[in-house]
């Protein structure tokens, strides 16, 4: 099929990890010309935890006043309350949580508080939950009564970090999120991203990227799959909480500024066509960026770039604007030049010097990103 107006991503075949509302993005991949292969990373149903766990756990909540209420997840607050509801418990949960200051982290579990009469306090516009976390330190816990909403994975390490700060920490566990039961369409996109068969892979959660790579490690292909995302296949995440989940592998990534599932595809009908023609990125002081396979050329003239620059500029141009911070483009080093941040300086340094100084902005206690025109 011939790429054309209606078809932007004809030509292309993309992986989808999605579980939920995997049929309507894939559709919407189809729609626009793109060849999809499904590969559900998760179990279509979350497992709920033990309802007298649970039971244990709210009963818990209702008994003292709450200070602080962090949600994470409308469809885990939603699950919590409808329990809570058939135990005939909700209506002093309610009021035992009105007291409370209520952080939300994002739009989703807005709507489930609200839907319940509650109201929160503040939500990040970022919907991460370590900027819900950035909200609370520096303040005084001491004696606070913090109730957090668990996502589907342990909060373990949240409920650590609050007592550190003398707070006590009543975490609510409503239902956890396992990887699929038919593994084998997530191996066989494992083998695909590893031999560069498909051209980018849709991760809607990050649950879904661990998953992944749990998958690409467990058939010995996770240093393949991780080469293959930094070189030509693209790992499109439908925002900044799921991308946050490849910092560790060093996987640079593109998400949409809006986290929702049409601008994450919408992003890819420009992102995959202009890679396969060679990427052309306008900078500061008119200066033209063009990328094509391993090549790099400023203004019509080759650069030169080594190693350790070079995944810098890679992890960069994944977010043209976007700061990137320092443990992510950390993550990206070649191995052997990862040893600390001063690496990444140093790495940042030779980059500036290849592309003019002006090209890498540092951004004060965020990290760096490429200096676009406009």
């Amino acid at each position: 099929m011939n790429v054309s107006e209606g078809h932007p991503l004809a030509g292309f075949r993309i992986g989808v990890t999605a579980t939920r509302k995997a049929d309507e993005q894939g559709a919407l991949l189809e729609r626009r010309g793109a060849e999809v292969v499904y590969a559900p990373a998760l179990s279509l149903d979350p497992n709920r935890i033990d309802p007298a766990t649970l039971r244990a756990s709210t009963e818990e909540v209702i008994g003292s006043p709450v200070d602080v209420f962090l949600v994470t997840t409308g469809i885990g607050l939603r699950g919590w309350f409808d329990a809570a509801e058939g135990w005939g418990l909700l209506d002093p949960l309610l009021e035992r949580l009105k007291g409370a200051e209520i952080l939300a982290r994002g739009p989703k579990s807005v709507g489930a508080l609200r839907a319940r009469g509650l109201r929160e306090l503040w939500a990040p516009e970022s919907e991460e939950f370590d900027d819900v976390m950035a909200h609370l330190r520096g303040r005084d816990l001491a004696g606070k009564r913090i109730v957090v909403q668990e996502h589907g994975q342990s909060l373990s390490m949240v409920g650590h970090a609050l007592r550190r700060m003398g707070a006590e920490v009543v975490s609510v566990a409503v239902y956890r999120v396992d990887p699929a039961i038919d593994p084998e369409p997530m191996f066989g996109l494992v083998e695909q991203v590893a031999d560069g068969t498909v051209d980018a892979v849709t991760f809607t959660s990050a649950p879904a990227v661990a998953s992944f790579m749990q998958a690409a490690g467990s058939v010995g292909r996770r240093d393949e799959v991780i080469a293959a995302f930094q070189a030509d296949v693209v790992a499109a995440s439908v925002g900044p909480v799921t991308a946050a989940a490849f910092e560790m592998w060093g996987v640079p990534t593109i998400f949409p500024e809006r986290s929702r599932l049409l601008p994450m595809i919408t992003l890819l009908e420009t992102e995959l066509p202009s890679r396969r023609a060679g990427l052309t990125i306008e900078l500061v002081g008119e200066h033209q960026l063009l990328l094509h396979g391993d090549e790099v050329l400023l203004d019509g003239a080759v650069v030169k770039l080594s190693p350790a620059p070079a995944a810098v500029l890679q992890a960069l141009i994944a977010n043209p604007g976007n700061v990137v911070s320092r443990r992510a483009l950390l993550a990206m080093l070649p191995s052997g030049n990862a040893g600390s941040e001063h690496a990444v300086e140093m790495a940042v340094a030779r980059l500036r010097a290849a592309l003019g100084t002006r090209a890498i902005q540092t951004v004060v206690k965020r990290g760096y990103r490429l200096a676009v025109a406009g």
